[in-house]
């Protein structure tokens, strides 16, 4: 079981606010914390939205056309989370040749992160679980084909 998945939504924002405000008065982070901050430190585009936690707390992804930071920041924390356990396996590799494709961390993340969002949409809307040799698949195929083996 994952430490978020029993939080309620509120709850999960504020560790994501509360994370933020230790890094920015420079108090020490547990290492969740520490990782929760280095997410929305290469994001300055949520800055503003994270100090000011009513906003962020009354934020309604349900508005259309609306991006949810929150959803975005959580996708870079299970990636991450995938590259430091290698699961599925080989996902760390695949990390590391998309990171060399495309030069930084962040990036390799994002080409992850659009495989991994696809195969979650396609498990939910299927009603099943998750395909990992799938979503392994559709990460490759943001590899050149030089870099696929």
């Amino acid at each position: 079981m994952s430490v978020f998945e029993s939080l309620s939504r509120e709850q999960l924002r504020r560790s994501y606010l509360d994370a933020w405000r230790k890094r920015m008065a420079g108090s020490v982070l547990s290492p969740l914390e520490a990782m929760l901050a280095d997410v929305i430190g290469v994001h300055p585009e949520y800055h503003p939205l994270l100090e000011d936690a009513d906003r962020a707390l009354a934020l309604d992804p349900a508005t259309p056309s609306a991006e949810n930071p929150f959803l975005h920041m959580g996708l870079h924390m299970a990636i991450r989370e995938q590259v430091a356990i290698d699961r599925p396996p080989g996902v760390r590799d695949l990390h590391a040749r998309l990171q060399a494709r495309s030069g930084d961390p962040h990036s390799a993340e994002h080409l992850l992160m659009e495989a991994l969002a696809e195969t979650l949409w396609e498990a939910q809307k299927a009603g099943r679980a998750p395909d990992e040799a799938h979503y392994l698949r559709l990460a490759r195929n943001r590899l050149p084909a030089a870099f696929r083996t």
